[in-house]
């Protein structure tokens, strides 16, 4: 029996290979693998002697042989393939162990040139695990080190590896090659200014146990490069099984956190902010977006980008929440909030500046692509168009409240006052609508004067204004650019309001 060794990577394969001479396999192994395995006593012949031809163009010509491919791609039950092997002196390769060279390492490094890059395109390594993988009733073909015991312990076991066995790995060969060549066709494109193809890399997180209503099935998948505010990266420290709804409203609300780096907790149901603050430490932040809307609160999620303490726990542990997460949980908070059984505590990573990821949302036969919204201009002085001009405390609150409905679903209205919420309309067809659901919540709750407002969306009529100056609104941030904007202008002056033309629009659908 025979085994072709080439790999990158080169864990487990001194071992590996020293396995298969054991079983009295023949080795055979290409450069830097042939010496490392030479070096450890492992006796291998070199490809060229297989070949009877050097390798050239500075290695990237050494597999690509008739002896190689021929011995691969040959089928055992059929005589004429076996009479073509021994009329032009080829013998079985029975084992492929490659895998490639690091290309996403490589353009992963900053500053590297294209042509550092080309070079480390595999191309022979593709073509053997292609060659086996489609041989695969009689290769067994390996691309993954955590692989090597199984297959070991088959060819121990029984001589060669399992029938099932070699489907599964030239299943895994083909999904290896795939995605080394997507990668690659990704990076060209990219050289070449083409945006023709997209291709997408995510891999199994966990199947769920339904999606949004128990008779959806569903998966959760990741991509390859974990980034910040992610919850397909983030480290479940206590509680059940995430659920769909889950996954999508937890990362509602990381989108919700990293727009904020002052201490600030918001809760959230439904995909939509139901209390949140900023504070002078977690505490202070927890109590008041608590505070903000306890009733909506009940049976949501809560994020805050400070380490959680026990102190903030026992405030939470009375409330029914289906989710904690934080970028730390000290020993006390776990203490209190880990009793919880079906709570889920989750540890997710919010550090800065990482570039802004994509964002994907499929659609009936399609998909559509868009940079994430991450960026948020600063609501300043100069931005106001009214005769009153919004007090430092009026500019921290249309800060806060700007900042907040970006990630309301729209036509979104938000009411704040001393850096928290007090109430919020969401989602309404027409933008009163939401107004009236905001203010009347913020009046419920005992506050009538010294509000602020906030608006995804520019005012198309004066109405919102109006309605806001009757609820004690003083000051207002929108983007602007209606062709009734003077409209709101006037209506703004004549209630005395101070009114922010911000020149952004954060529309969420």
């Amino acid at each position: 029996m025979r085994a072709l060794i080439s790999v990158s990577d080169k864990r487990g394969v001194v071992e590996f290979a020293r396995g298969l001479r054991e079983q009295g396999w023949e080795v055979i192994a290409t450069g830097g693998t042939m010496q490392l395995l030479r070096d450890s006593g492992v006796e291998v012949l070199n490809i060229s002697e297989v070949t009877g031809f050097p390798e050239i163009c500075d290695g990237r010509v050494k597999t690509l042989h008739p002896k190689v491919h021929g011995g691969l791609l040959a089928r055992r039950d059929d005589p004429e393939h076996l009479r073509a092997l021994r009329d032009n002196g080829i013998e079985c390769i029975d084992l492929v162990c490659v895998n490639l060279y690091p290309f996403r390492e490589t353009i992963a490094r900053p500053g590297v040139r294209m042509e550092e890059a080309i070079e480390n395109i595999d191309i022979g390594g593709p073509s053997m695990l292609r060659s086996a993988a489609k041989n695969w009733a009689d290769v067994t073909v390996v691309c993954d080190p955590e692989d090597y015991a199984q297959v070991l312990a088959e060819i121990r076991a029984g001589g060669h590896t399992d029938r099932a066995t070699r489907l599964r790995l030239s299943a895994k060969a083909y999904t290896h090659t795939a995605q080394y060549d997507a990668m690659i066709a990704a990076y060209m494109r990219a050289q070449a200014g083409l945006n023709e193809k997209l291709f997408l890399e995510f891999d199994l997180v966990q199947p769920l146990r339904y999606g949004e209503n128990p008779h959806q099935r569903a998966r959760f998948y990741r991509q390859a490069e974990a980034v910040p505010y992610s919850l397909a990266f983030a480290r479940q420290l206590g509680g059940k099984e995430l659920s769909y709804n889950n996954i999508q409203d937890a990362n509602a609300a990381l989108c919700i956190v990293r727009e904020f780096e002052e201490p600030f907790c918001v809760g959230l149901k439904h995909m939509n902010p139901c209390g949140a603050a900023v504070g002078t430490d977690v505490v202070d932040a927890w109590r008041k977006a608590y505070e903000a809307d306890k009733v909506s609160i009940f049976g949501g999620i809560v994020a805050t980008n400070r380490p959680l303490t026990r102190e903030v726990a026992e405030l939470m542990k009375p409330v029914f929440l289906e989710i904690v997460m934080a970028p730390k949980f000290d020993r006390g908070a776990l203490e209190v909030l880990g009793a919880k059984k079906n709570l889920r505590l989750l540890e997710v990573d919010m550090s800065r500046g990482a570039a802004a990821p994509m964002q994907y949302v499929s659609v009936n036969g399609g998909l559509l692509v868009q940079e994430l919204d991450t960026a948020t201009k600063a609501v300043a002085a100069e931005m106001c168009v009214t005769q009153r001009q919004p007090t430092a405390a009026q500019l921290d609150d249309l800060n806060f409240g700007w900042r907040i409905v970006k990630h309301v679903k729209s036509n979104a209205i938000v009411v704040v006052k001393e850096g928290r919420t007090l109430g919020v309309g969401a989602g309404q067809m027409n933008r009163i609508g939401s107004a009236e659901i905001a203010l009347k919540q913020a009046r419920a709750a005992g506050h009538t004067e010294g509000l602020v407002l906030a608006s995804d969306g520019f005012f198309p009529f004066d109405d919102c204004v109006a309605l806001a100056a009757e609820y004690g609104v003083g000051a207002i941030a929108q983007p602007g650019g209606s062709v009734r904007d003077e409209d709101s202008i006037r209506k703004a002056d004549e209630k005395g309001i101070a009114m922010c033309f911000v020149g952004e629009r954060h529309f969420k659908h």
